[in-house]
């Protein structure tokens, strides 16, 4: 059976996912491409004889290294290795997604276009000539309609016939000026016999759009000597024609033409269809006067649900653990191997799978807000807001992807084209608190504030937080990073009804990389964290204590607390309570105990690992039968209201994970800005804390 090996290429919010996806019967493997963290989904099904295996690849809006996406997508359209392209266009902006296909028309690769929500275009009024748009371009264009699943059959007929196709020419015409140069330089290098698998026009194109790759592949031939001068001077002539010394500019606007010249061909729009229902609910939603407390109220509920709703599976998946550990220890016996099982590597895990509908919860939030373009909405909404802080509007991105995750947050900041913005938002990304900071404020939360108030509490924590960081840039912006501010341009997206398919995609690879935290490295942190917290052994204490509590076998409340007291004295010193006590001074003004200086410590490496620490040290401090409260109860006993409240704000603020940190030293530049950003994260969190535990002290006082 022969394979078909597709490149899913396509815009944001085109529905590429789902329309490949409505094929039916598809597997999605999900990974990473090479070097980076951003998402590589491979697809695999079959149909008509054929096994398809396509890769969807990230939205991009053109191929250039602008963004990490734009970068992934074009380097893989360059080097990798696919038989055709599927080009999936939003049929409702149909002049805007046609700028994408030109650039990969000059790519002069096998393409077939797919003419998404077609269902939508036929509501508002456009009309689109498939086959006279086919013949304009110069391949397949398919009507399609990823949720009513019209088109598919004449999309998978489309793609086999292209891909068994011998060649597909590239049938792009430009203007006269701009085909003049590019014929010198395909002629050229036709006399010089030069070949390419992707056509001498195609590599031409990339020549006058200063491409740096096709660059590097000529600078070390002999060739190059004599194209150097026919480039320049086809630079003079088109910098002289078009009063401009940006190539990339000149090739912009030759796309838009070509793609308004291919519209005005076979598009015809219906002006007498009313406003459609996009424009009648963003008169609601991006009212001035009323929009930006919707969006407040939303993101309220948003939290309130996840901590009312999460509660619920919290408790049973708590007991589940609780359960599992009792037996574990029942089945093995009194031994290390039960030990370091039970209390290491159960209780870690299973301290940070207790939050997992917490996780879910949240991210189905988000994952509604952001598929049906609302948070495109929010971004207008609060671009004034956020230019009083220095900000650019653009900043919104990144700042909002750093609820999910810093690593995503960190590279969206690569939409800023000027450096002291991009510099500044990465800078305050990590006061948008990520997911993984979510089981440290639940837990925390959860333990001192009554169950009604739980959900508006977490509300004001991430609410906080992001102010906080809006202070800090307003704060930056004055000392560190001085100039003027861009002005904001962003697409709005019209609004759409996400699928059940799409959320589950989202949400659950979401879900399942939190998991593969709890069960790799999670896992390795929690037995590690138990070997420093059981070892060095104390025989002769331990002899000593057995001694007493042999002597008082008959009082079982004074046995039990001289059992603890000898838990407690081996834990105290133990590794990690030498390490705990070493760095107490420094943490004692914010009244943290040792036990909450190590947690943070650990969260170094993932702020998850906080709460798999605390699950450690404070359930092997405590009294574990079956009266044990557990977790919350142990915690509540040990550590006083206003000592939470600095935790929490320190956790909030202080330096990100590993993971985080290294992508913001790529992303920022260098060691120079990591070690700024861990001394402006962990200074403004200790003084922030040391503020909040003092004051809260002597009101509660």
């Amino acid at each position: 059976m022969k394979t078909i090996r597709i490149a899913l290429v396509g815009q944001p919010n085109v529905g590429k996912s789902f329309l490949i996806n409505s094929v039916g019967n598809v597997k999605l493997r999900v990974g990473n491409f090479s070097g980076v963290t951003v998402d590589k989904k491979t697809i695999s099904f079959t149909r008509d004889g054929y096994d398809f295996e396509v890769t969807d690849l990230p939205g991009s809006y053109s191929l250039t290294d602008y963004t990490i996406e734009e970068r992934i997508t074009k380097e893989f359209l360059d080097k990798g290795e696919y038989d055709l392209i599927l080009n999936v266009l939003d049929s409702t902006n149909i002049e805007r997604n046609l700028y994408l296909t030109m650039e990969l028309l000059a790519l002069n690769k096998k393409v077939v276009v797919a003419l998404n929500m077609q269902d939508e275009a036929v509501k508002e009024g456009v009309n689109i000539d498939e086959v006279q748009l086919s013949k304009l371009l110069g391949v397949r264009c398919v009507q399609t309609s990823a949720l009513e699943k019209t088109g598919i059959e004449d999309l998978i007929e489309a793609m086999t016939a292209t891909a068994n196709q011998a060649t597909q020419d590239l049938h792009l015409q430009f203007s006269d000026i701009y085909e003049d140069e590019i014929d010198h330089i395909a002629i050229f290098l036709g006399d010089k016999n030069y070949h390419s698998d992707h056509g001498l026009k195609a590599v031409a194109i990339k020549l006058l759009k200063q491409d740096k790759d096709i660059y590097l592949s000529f600078h070390d031939q002999p060739i190059w000597t004599e194209l150097q001068p026919l480039l320049n001077k086809s630079y003079e002539r088109l910098y002289a024609h078009y009063q401009v010394k940006d190539l990339d500019e000149i090739f912009h606007d030759e796309k838009n033409a070509l793609a308004k010249g291919a519209v005005k061909e076979s598009v015809k729009f219906d002006t007498s269809k009313e406003s459609g229902l996009t424009d009648k609910i963003d008169a609601v939603l991006t009212n001035k006067f009323i929009g930006l407390p919707i969006f407040l109220f939303l993101m309220w509920g948003l939290f309130q649900i996840t901590f009312e709703w999460g509660s619920i599976p919290m408790d049973w998946i708590d007991a589940f653990f609780g359960l599992l550990i009792d037996n574990t220890k029942l089945f093995l016996g009194d031994t290390a191997l039960a030990s370091v099982i039970a209390d290491g590597a159960i209780a870690g895990v299973g301290a940070v799978i207790l939050f997992l509908p917490n996780i879910v919860i949240l991210f189905t939030g988000i994952a509604l807000l952001e598929s049906t373009g609302y948070m495109a909405r929010a971004a207008f909404l609060l671009d004034g807001f956020f230019h009083k802080f220095g900000l650019h509007g653009k900043s919104f991105v990144p700042l909002v992807s750093g609820f999910g995750c810093s690593v995503p947050a960190y590279m969206a900041a690569r939409t800023l084209k000027n450096d002291r913005d991009r510099l500044l938002t990465l800078y305050i990304t990590g006061f948008m608190s990520c997911g993984a900071k979510l089981p440290v404020y639940v837990l925390i939360i959860g333990a001192f504030i009554p169950k009604e108030y739980a959900g508006s509490t977490l509300f004001g924590v991430y609410i906080f937080g992001a102010l906080l960081g809006m202070l800090a840039a307003k704060i930056l912006k004055i000392t560190v990073f001085k100039g003027d501010d861009e002005p904001f341009v962003m697409e709005m997206p019209k609004y759409r009804l996400p699928t059940i398919k799409l959320l589950y995609q989202t949400v659950s690879g979401k879900a399942w990389s939190y998991l593969r935290k709890a069960g790799t490295y999670i896992l390795a942190a929690s037995i590690l964290i138990w070997f420093a917290s059981n070892y060095p052994k104390f025989p002769e204490v331990e002899a000593q204590y057995e001694i007493k509590i042999e002597q008082v076998a008959d009082n079982k409340e004074k046995a039990r607390a001289l059992n603890n007291e000898l838990e407690l004295y081996k834990l105290e010193n133990s590794y990690l309570g030498q390490i705990g006590h070493a760095s107490e001074p420094f943490f004692a003004p914010l009244g943290f105990d040792w036990r909450m200086a190590v947690s943070l410590e650990t969260g170094l490496a993932a702020k998850e690992i906080v709460v798999a620490t605390m699950g450690v040290l404070y359930g092997l401090g405590g009294d574990q039968d079956e009266g044990s409260e557990g977790l919350v109860a142990q915690l509540k006993a040990n550590i006083s209201l206003p000592a939470a409240i600095a935790f929490i704000l320190f956790v909030m603020i202080y330096f990100p994970c590993l993971a985080a940190s290294m992508v913001f030293r790529r992303e920022a530049g260098g060691w120079k800005h990591w070690g700024y950003l861990f001394v402006f994260t962990t200074g403004t969190a200790w003084v922030l804390a040391f503020i909040a535990f003092n004051v809260s002290t002597m009101i509660l006082s």
